[in-house]
């Protein structure tokens, strides 16, 4: 055991700034070792494809991946196995230009960025992943619960997601809301009984894989918050913050069908929170009512027409299957041509 010696010249922050000095420099190195690192996989699957004459299927390069990959194990060690050599090359297909890969993502991001084969979601995950400062795990995680296909169902609008890289703040709460949110990490199985408590135990419990699966810039606040209105007690079931949106978030949990009255609950904590406890500087709070199941067109006749405080989305206790997702996303369009006749 370390005997705590008591420091005569040497106050509390002074040593935790040569700390700061010694943790930045580790982080650079550890930036530049990731760089290089990402910098020589790119050259080698460069190389490799220049190799094959481009032919990915050819006889000749597949051989070729598994002498290389034989004698790189040789030389350097496990980590250069044909499926390693064959995700550079890959790398280097999608992005063939060095300028376009960027440098804040390690080579651990990019492997993940490659099993997206679609365009438009694999750039939409980069520039997440760069804006949100997402490790490995959240952007596993946000790929694995196609989180590019749940974006476009809430906007209903593809084109939205071209514009996401230009924002660095969102300029309203509706670009980071989703719909629906997938809470299978709370182990909750959707045809059991539990009640609104359970959920939100689970969801406390699992706090981390919740915020993670809510967005960028949440941090958790409080639960159960009370305030007294006239003698009458009522309990907001979850209070969060947003740094990106510069406020409180109120979170209501239902566990079946959303009502109207659940709506008009939630504009009351909503009006409560602006009105009594908004600090300065802070932006007016949002509401997201949490429920298995809701009806847009009630929420739709219920909310007002400029409405940008209160939001509405489902839960799912499971992951669907993509297909389920893409019917979610067709029904959101139809509904928007809807709106638009």
């Amino acid at each position: 055991m370390n005997e705590v010696k008591e420091c005569k010249y040497i106050d509390n922050d002074f040593y935790a700034s040569i700390k700061d000095v010694l943790e930045q420099a580790r982080k650079r190195v550890y930036r530049n070792i990731q760089s290089e690192m990402v910098l020589a996989y790119w050259q080698i699957g460069k190389m490799i494809v220049e190799k094959q004459g481009g032919e990915s299927r050819a006889e000749y390069g597949d051989g070729l991946i598994k002498e290389l990959s034989f004698q790189m194990t040789r030389d350097y060690g496990p980590g250069y196995n044909e499926r390693s050599l064959r995700n550079m090359r890959q790398f280097y297909l999608i992005f063939p230009i060095w300028s376009a890969v960027r440098a804040e993502l390690s080579w651990t991001h990019y492997k993940s960025l490659l099993r997206v084969n679609d365009k438009a979601a694999r750039e939409f995950y980069l520039n997440e992943t760069i804006n949100g400062n997402w490790s490995t795990r959240q952007l596993d995680r946000e790929i694995n619960t196609f989180s590019y296909q749940r974006y476009l169902a809430s906007h209903s609008n593809h084109d939205v997601v071209d514009d996401t890289a230009k924002k660095e703040l969102p300029a309203d709460p509706k670009d980071i809301i989703k719909d629906p949110y997938v809470l299978e990490f709370a182990g909750l199985k959707p045809d059991s009984s539990f009640y609104e408590k359970d959920l939100e135990e689970a969801l406390i419990t699992h706090l981390n894989e919740f915020l993670l699966e809510l967005g960028n810039g949440f941090a958790f606040v409080a639960r159960q918050k009370r305030f007294d209105m006239d003698g009458r007690n009522f309990y907001v079931d979850l209070v969060l913050y947003n740094y990106k949106l510069k406020c409180f978030v109120l979170v209501d949990l239902k566990r079946g069908d959303l009502t109207h009255q659940d709506i008009g609950q939630m504009q009351m904590y909503v009006n409560y929170y602006t009105r009594e406890l908004m600090e300065p500087g802070d932006n007016p709070p949002i509401g997201i009512i949490l429920s298995a199941d809701k009806s847009d067109t009630l929420v739709r006749y219920t909310l007002p027409l400029d409405n940008k405080q209160i939001y509405a989305s489902k839960y799912m206790l499971y992951l669907p299957k993509e297909e389920d997702l893409q019917n979610e996303m067709n029904k959101q369009l139809e509904l928007l041509e809807e709106r638009k006749q």
